[in-house]
């Protein structure tokens, strides 16, 4: 597969697959068990808002390659066929660059760099 080819939608599908089940699996691994709680819990850290957060803390710290940089751009400026349900536009394009860069890690096997950025994602995230 060549993933430097694929547009930013599609990046954003994988990329949200993967930084839910992290969040789930690090939830789990605290401790929590009740279903409504961990959604709850799951939610803090997977709505667009959450991301877009996250991607600007990213972004002010300049925490992110120039190839991410790009990454994030293609995702976010990539057009969706889903309207945002609890976001304005520029969150949701934010949370879908967001979702871009964790896609093109995963698929690049940079598992060292989503490790690194998670870490910053529950440090943030705990902070709420």
């Amino acid at each position: 597969m060549e993933i430097i080819g694929l547009n930013g939608t599609t990046l954003a599908y994988i990329g949200d697959a993967v930084f839910s089940l992290q969040i789930r699996e690090y939830l789990v691994a605290l401790g929590y068990q009740k279903p409504n709680v961990l959604q709850k819990l799951t939610v803090g850290y997977v709505s667009a808002k959450a991301q877009a957060s996250f991607l600007k803390y990213f972004m002010d710290n300049e925490l992110l390659s120039e190839e991410e940089m790009v990454i994030v751009k293609r995702g976010r400026n990539s057009k969706t066929q889903s309207i945002a349900k609890n976001a304005d536009v520029l969150t949701y394009r934010s949370s879908t660059g967001f979702e871009a860069l964790w896609g093109y890690l995963y698929l690049q096997k940079q598992e060292e760099r989503l490790a690194q950025l998670l870490q910053i994602v529950l440090t943030l995230g705990d902070k709420k």
